[in-house]
């Protein structure tokens, strides 16, 4: 009987057994293949992204075992998860609290395999999460330079525990070099932990962890350690939100779910479990097993739990199908929060302020989906969830946005869920965001320039805009008057082309108006996402402060001339929060206030206090401290305990040095201080009351200054946004300088009998507000301002501040406030004596900054979304081919020197430009061929090669050439097409070494050398001091065609662009711009040297010569240009001339 049963037994493992036997007789082949393989997805995946391992594993080492002359055998579908662990693993990890997607199985399969010790590169704390829950009490958690963490890892080594470093930088402590190198002595008992032999125990393990999200390890480090790579990615942290909307909406489904997922493991180790006990059984029963009862016993046991099992196993199966059935309808919802969590973490590209954690999402989620409006019917569910979901997520992110960069990410918002939803053409997206406009090509229709020609010429060349050029150019009448409307974003286009999508639309509005885009891009957002998403309303602080809590700190990043800490204040007060009530601490940071911040909190935090932390940048080494502190409070603190904190953002990223720990877990909170000449004013005015106007004896004068004072500082400070054409530089004039400015106006009018106006305008324009002033046109500007704002006929009737605002009379405080709201015409140029054009300049280069940033942002893994043609890398490769294609040889500079008999100045010039422009070529060929070396794997990519593979498709001049060029703001195809008319110029004049008939002038890396030139051989021909002679420039009324030789004396020069005004030919003076006009060139213009005390200064502007809009550091010369108009009409007015635009 027993025998029999044993028999029986066996038969049902016989089938299963005779399968796994024939399957092991396989791998038996492959076997050596199979843990090569493995072998090298441990040691070296470990650190890359889901699509780099499998490529590597599939199409690249593989294919390379499979193609050696011997090839070794490996199982085709082998699946390194199998062999270095199972089921039962896999399930006991989830159950741990392991994220489900196959990334972070890969990960932990990695972790528990790896021989050095695992490095996990973990931002979104997910990894060590698990870890903790894995190992749970066994685990020694500390922190490099915590206090005594070198003693517990030393003991930890003798006792052969777990321990986990976290939160490692991207240096690490080299006392530990010996443990992560394992370089241990006395026969392997011992290591070294700086001077002191610490015993070894081989059961030691040592975890590492950081937090940053892309680190640099230095390579030896690499080698110490396997990394692997925790990031959550798109589809990982998908699938745990889906798991998160089901079991909010349909807890029953999940927790079946769950229970389904938590019984199939326990099945899998329960078999496991029993086949391991019989084999072992098996392979020790002695001579006659038969007569073995427990054997028998547990054949059947085996027997009948495989059958139950199996038969469990199928039921699940249906009911798991049913169950993924019913939670997809759930997905679109999961897919969007994914979606929008990638776009926010993005934005720290933008500033590096802009930190966001996944825990802090996962709240915002949570509320999200608890927020949405119900509804019976499934899809209309869905579609709530998805709004909720956006409009929370979008509310929590803008009011931690500056207001320059809310649209930015509005718009990146919008097109990702729209290349989500396959809704936009990505080629189309990938023209609007790069405009690879054709260069070289001259406009025929007078309403458009040549570079917005060059838009319509490259969207021509699409399918979908073909014949466009040609319409403009056949109905020029139609299209003039839609180009010229105010507001072309409201108007609709002409023709056929008002049929065209939203997003084709803004393709061809973006080389015809470029300065309307931020209209047109905000009418976008508002079309295809709804208007709540372009309201300009910011959140009222009590409606935020609600989400806040113990953990939760509130952040506000400070702007200058703003104190939203008094909102604080009031809601403390409404809440009983007071200073008095002794709940309430403001410590404001500076030397010293640690301490005391320390103790604030630690009192707070056990009582349910709230605390201030006034400008913690100030505090730079204390802040790692405060990272600690707040982490601790974050748990078991009292509830009702907040913490509100305030810093200035870094001038640069690279002074940026608040911890990420303190920002992403915050609720970040800008307030910008007002923008417009009106409110500027009334804030200026608001510094002062009416006992400040009455405590000057000599009020008429004194208030009249007042105001002129407070016009110019609203003035001063608000002009900085038409950006170089403003100011040359930015300044921080502040509220300071102003009140400054008022004591010492009252204290000399108190003082002397008349207004001493030279000596008023002295101290404001150098040295109060002059003290910020660094570059000299700035200086010159400031300066006219207040010559025309503060002079005695300000006192003798009416007195215009600005085009239609006179300087009001007499008046009391509260009616010079009622005087600017009435008086004061609307925000224009005007009102700061420039001319409109500013304005449209201003705004063309807020979109370019849009778009590039946008640019920027776009996903990584592909190069725009899906559909958009050729990968990143193929794009790059065709670029550059192109670029060294194109590039001609260096010059001969040997060669080009026999062929000169005397060096004069200009042949000197000559050669300085060859000689610059051959370091310049050779920088570019050596850095293209070496990414196409690296590009084609033949070179190992450094972060140098990176770099510049980054650059180029983004159409950025890389910085190791412009370092060797010339300064420029053109995108890389406009600069390389650039670069080759200069080689080709200076080929023409090395070719028989005579001057042009007309020098171009912005040709030269160094245009002074040139004009120096000028003079240098004119002092030479006269016998002339150098020093005593200066440069003339004759605007001539000629064309470059009408010159076919060179002046005897001096050069013709051509290629120049005025802003600000024009050239009037007729009269020979400089003029008011044109409408839209906004960089008209300048005809030729003669440039001959003359001694200084020849010169005629009579009637001209000294105008300031740049190399670029840039203005600022690209200065070259002063040319004088004649003019009936008082020059500080165009000082005001920042007229410059520029060598390129």
């Amino acid at each position: 009987m027993k025998t029999k049963l044993q028999v029986g037994g066996l038969a049902s493992e016989n089938v299963r057994w005779a399968e796994s036997v024939k399957d092991f007789k396989l791998q038996e082949s492959a076997l050596c293949g199979d843990v090569l393989l493995i072998t090298a997805f441990v040691s070296y995946l470990g650190y890359f992204s889901k699509k780099y391992r499998q490529d590597l594993m599939d199409s690249v080492w593989k294919p390379y075992l499979h193609q050696l002359k011997v090839a070794i055998p490996v199982t085709p579908s082998l699946d390194p998860l199998m062999m270095l662990t199972d089921d039962a693993d896999i399930a006991a990890w989830q159950n741990e609290g392991l994220p489900a997607d196959r990334m972070s199985t890969e990960n932990a399969t990695i972790l528990t395999s790896c021989e050095r010790w695992p490095l996990m590169v973990d931002p979104q704390l997910q990894g060590i999460k698990w870890i903790k829950t894995k190992y749970g009490e066994d685990l020694r958690v500390t922190r490099i330079r915590q206090k005594g963490y070198l003693d517990m890892i030393e003991q930890a080594l003798a006792a052969g525990e777990v321990v986990l470093i976290e939160n490692l930088e991207e240096s690490v402590d080299p006392v530990l070099g010996p443990l992560l190198g394992r370089e241990t002595i006395k026969k392997g008992r011992y290591i070294k932990i700086g001077d002191k032999e610490c015993e070894y125990n081989p059961n030691f393990r040592l975890i590492l962890h950081t937090k940053l999200a892309n680190p640099h390890y230095q390579p030896e480090m690499q080698a110490q350690c396997t990394l692997i790579n925790f990031t959550v990615t798109r589809d990982g942290l998908e699938d745990q939100l889906l798991a998160a909307v089901v079991s909010m909406e349909r807890p029953d489904l999940e927790e079946l779910k769950s229970d389904l997922t938590k019984q199939q493991n326990g099945f899998k180790i329960t078999l496991k479990t029993l086949e391991d006990n019989l084999l072992s059984r098996l392979s020790s029963a002695s001579g006659n097993f038969l007569g073995d009862t427990t054997l028998v016993e547990n054949l059947e046991v085996t027997k009948q739990t495989a059958a139950e099992i199996e038969k469990k196993v199928q039921e699940s199966k249906v009911t798991e199908t049913k169950i993924n059935e019913a939670r997809e309808h759930y997905r679109p919802a999961a897919a969007r929060a994914s979606l929008l969590y990638f776009i926010m973490n993005e934005l720290n590209t933008i500033h590096p302020m802009y930190q966001f954690s996944l825990k802090a999402f996962s709240v915002v989620f949570q509320k999200a989906v608890a927020r949405a409006s119900p509804d019976e019917n499934l899809k209309e569910r869905v579609a709530n969830l998805i709004d909720s979901i956006t409009c929370s997520v979008f509310q929590y992110t803008t009011r931690g946005l500056f207001e320059c960069d809310k649209l930015t990410y509005t718009a990146q918002v919008t097109f990702q869920i729209l290349l989500m939803n396959k809704e936009i053409n990505a080629t189309e997206l990938d023209f609007l965001l790069r405009y690879p406009a054709q260069p070289g090509v001259t406009s025929p229709v007078d309403f458009l320039s040549s570079q917005s020609w060059g838009g319509i010429k490259a969207l021509s060349s699409m399918e979908q805009f073909r014949n466009l050029d040609r319409d403009i150019e056949g109905s020029a009448k139609r299209w003039k008057k839609f180009v010229e409307s105010e507001c072309p974003e409201k108007e609709r286009f002409p023709q056929e082309w008002k049929n065209k999508s939203a997003l084709q639309q803004l393709c061809m509005m973006r080389a015809i108006r470029p300065d309307r885009m931020t209209y047109a891009v905000r009418d976008f957002v508002e079309e295809k996402l709804g208007s709540k998403y372009v309201a300009g309303r910011s959140l009222d602080f009590a409606t935020s402060f609600e989400e806040s809590g113990p953990a939760i700190p509130m952040f506000f990043i400070l702007s200058p001339g703003v104190d939203p800490l008094k909102d604080v204040e009031k809601h403390g007060k409404k809440l009983g929060y007071t200073f008095n009530n002794r709940n309430f601490h403001n410590v404001s940071l500076g030397q010293g206030q640690e301490v005391v911040a320390e103790k604030a909190l630690d009192l707070a935090a056990a009582e349910g206090h709230w605390v201030i932390l006034q400008n913690i940048h100030l505090v730079a080494k204390w802040l790692s401290s405060l990272e600690k502190k707040l982490e601790q409070h974050s748990e078991d603190s009292h509830p009702a305990f907040r913490v509100f904190i305030s810093a200035e953002p870094a001038a640069s990223p690279e002074g940026h040095i608040i911890p990420q720990g303190i920002l992403e877990n915050s609720i970040k909170i800008t307030n910008e201080p007002p923008t417009g000449m009106h409110a500027n004013l009334h804030k200026a005015l608001d510094n002062f009351n009416q006992d400040t106007l009455e405590m000057c004896t000599r009020e008429n004068e004194f208030k009249s200054i007042l105001f002129a004072l407070c016009y110019f500082h609203a003035v001063v400070a608000e002009r900085r946004k038409f950006g170089p054409q403003g100011w040359n530089r930015s300044y921080p004039f502040n509220t300071g300088d102003l009140t400054i400015s008022v004591n010492v106006l009252y204290n000399y009018l108190e003082a002397s009998s008349k207004v001493p106006y030279d000596d008023l305008r002295y101290l404001f324009g150098e040295i109060m507000y002059g003290g910020h002033i660094t570059d000299d046109w700035d200086r010159r500007l400031c300066k006219t301002y207040l010559e025309e704002f503060i002079k005695p006929e300000m006192l003798e009737g009416e007195f215009l501040l600005a085009p239609g605002f006179p300087l009001p009379g007499n008046v009391d405080y509260n009616s010079y406030h009622q005087y600017i709201d009435d008086s004061l015409p609307a925000e224009s140029p005007y009102l700061y004596g420039l001319h409109p054009n500013a304005e449209i300049g201003f705004l063309t280069q807020t979109s370019e900054k849009l778009f590039h940033t946008v640019l920027e942002l776009q996903p990584r893994d592909t190069s725009l979304g899906e559909g958009s043609g050729a990968t990143r890398e193929e794009k790059v490769k065709a670029l550059l081919d192109d670029i060294l294609e194109k590039l001609p040889d260096d010059f001969n500079i040997p060669e080009l020197m026999a062929k000169v008999e005397e060096r004069t100045p200009y042949i000197v010039v000559a050669f300085q430009e060859c000689e610059r422009m051959n370091l310049l070529t050779s920088e570019i060929r050596r850095s293209l061929r070496e990414l196409d070396l690296g590009l084609k794997g033949e070179l190992t990519m450094t972060s140098d090669m990176e770099m510049l593979q980054n650059f180029i498709f983004l159409d950025t001049v890389p910085e190791s050439w412009t370092r060797r060029a010339y300064p420029s703001m053109a995108g890389l195809g406009g600069w390389f097409a650039d670069l080759l008319n200069r080689i080709k110029e200076l080929e023409t004049w090395t070719g028989d070494f005579m001057l042009p008939s007309v020098v171009w002038l912005a040709g030269f890396f160094n245009p002074q050398s040139f004009l120096t030139a000028i003079m240098q051989s004119t002092a030479r021909k006269n016998e002339w001091p150098l020093d005593k002679m200066t440069l003339q420039c004759d605007v001539t009324k000629r064309n470059r065609e009408d010159f076919t030789s060179p002046p005897r004396e001096g050069a013709y020069v051509h290629g120049l662009f005025m802003e600000g005004a024009r050239w009037d030919m007729q009269t020979g003076l400089i003029a008011d711009a044109r409408l839209k006009d906004l960089t008209p060139s300048m005809p030729i213009i003669f440039i001959k040297a003359i001694p200084v005390d020849k010169q005629d200064l009579h009637n001209v502007y000294p105008c300031p010569v740049y190399k670029t809009r840039q203005r600022g550091p690209t200065y070259i010369w002063t040319f004088n240009l004649k003019t009936k108009e008082k020059p500080s009409k165009w000082v005001l007015a920042g007229v410059a001339l520029f060598l390129q635009i």
